[in-house]
């Protein structure tokens, strides 16, 4: 399908911010966007309103919609409908793949929380140390934690394939906690795993078999767009004792966007804006669909001290963001960053597809892609 249908417009575009298997789902609901800025509608008649029945009520007390997936109530209450399942870690390894997963606090003064997987190859090595990856997930920053389904069967393939120390994070969601909330987590994150990793560190699995020389930061979809982020701080502000780059960033499927078209992006303004309300949720409104945050074409001096010698950027033939993530690869070599850069697109598959599709001859393909960059790094 075109990605640029106008008949679907409307509801892919909400797709585009959530995992691949949302999209099914949200195809068989109409979209309503709610704008704040819009004078408040008159008062109904009584008789009205309850002849409307309980529709109209829901509408009139709602902030924002994203069907199947979340209500913003106007009194400040949010309603999640998807990423909330979860699935318990495995301490004693998963069957599948040998590799043993926990549930740890990485930092109690930050209440930054993660869960962690231990290939099962350092059952066999004891003092061997492994890379690292630093693994936020995505959700469009509105749903899912690292105990969902999709990303726990991911971080644990992950780990198995490298094999690595995976730390999928827990961060805190919008609209609750509006960006830069995830982004302050993501980097406390980052600066928690590397000193549990040194010698006589707090957690036992990261100070045994982490190398602090060898992280990665990765993520999917809004979880790359908070990696990339998290690497632009590191190389502005540097870690004392650790430095001002990791090994390597893995931008899987990322989430950028901005307020021109670039490519062949959709032209369509009621497309576009409702990307941009979406990312007015996300961050309360305190930053455009320009800030860098979000279009990081817009800071290019930023981008040019991204703090990673090495940046994998993966994307789909129809994933929603292809324009940007191929705008992403060529940007960066031309902001004058000097580092080594891969990109791959899958053809034929769409956004985050290697989550759902997990045993797929593609989604296998680029697991073993990403697990040979993060050995490389």
């Amino acid at each position: 399908m075109p990605i640029c249908a106008p008949k679907s417009s409307r509801r892919l575009l909400w797709a585009a911010l959530l995992v691949a298997p949302l999209v099914a789902a949200l195809y068989q609901f109409p979209i309503q966007i709610l704008n704040p800025r819009a004078p408040e509608p008159k008062a109904a008649p009584a008789t009205a309103a309850m002849d409307a029945g309980p529709e109209l009520e829901l509408e009139l007390e709602l902030e924002y919609d994203m069907p199947g997936v979340l209500r913003v109530h106007k009194s400040g209450r949010v309603e999640r409908f998807d990423g909330v399942e979860t699935v318990p870690p495995s301490p004693s390894g998963d069957p599948s793949n040998g590799v043993a997963s926990k549930d740890v606090v990485l930092d109690p003064a930050a209440s930054i929380s993660a869960r962690l997987y231990l290939p099962a190859a350092a059952a066999a090595e004891p003092g061997k140390k492994f890379p690292v990856v630093i693994f936020f997930h995505g959700g469009a920053f509105f749903v899912h934690t690292a105990a969902s389904p999709l990303y726990h069967r991911y971080c644990a393939s992950l780990a198995a394939a490298v094999p690595a120390v995976v730390v999928s994070v827990d961060y805190r969601l919008a609209p609750e906690h509006p960006i830069p909330a995830a982004y302050e987590d993501a980097f406390a994150a980052l600066k928690a795993v590397v000193g549990a990793c040194r010698p006589g560190g707090a957690e036992p699995w990261l100070a045994a078999h982490g190398d602090a020389s060898r992280v990665v930061l990765a993520g999917d979809s809004a979880g790359a767009n908070m990696a990339h982020a998290t690497a632009i701080r590191l190389g502005k502000e540097g870690i004392d004792g650790y430095g001002d780059k990791v090994s390597g960033v893995a931008l899987l499927n990322p989430y950028f966007w901005g307020k021109q078209p670039v490519g062949g992006e959709p032209t369509d303004a009621g497309y576009r804006g409702g990307f941009e309300r979406a990312w007015q949720v996300i961050c309360s409104g305190k930053f455009g669909p320009d800030h860098p945050y979000i279009n990081p074409a817009t800071a290019p001096e930023e981008w040019r001290r991204l703090g990673s010698g090495r940046v994998l950027v993966t994307t789909a033939e129809h994933c929603w963001f292809v324009e940007r993530a191929r705008a992403y690869a060529e940007g960066i070599k031309a902001c004058g960053w000097d580092g080594e850069l891969q990109f791959h697109e899958t053809k034929g598959e769409a956004h985050v597809y290697f989550l759902p599709k997990y045993d797929s001859d593609t989604a296998v393909e680029e697991l073993a892609m990403v697990a040979d960059f993060v050995r490389r790094c």
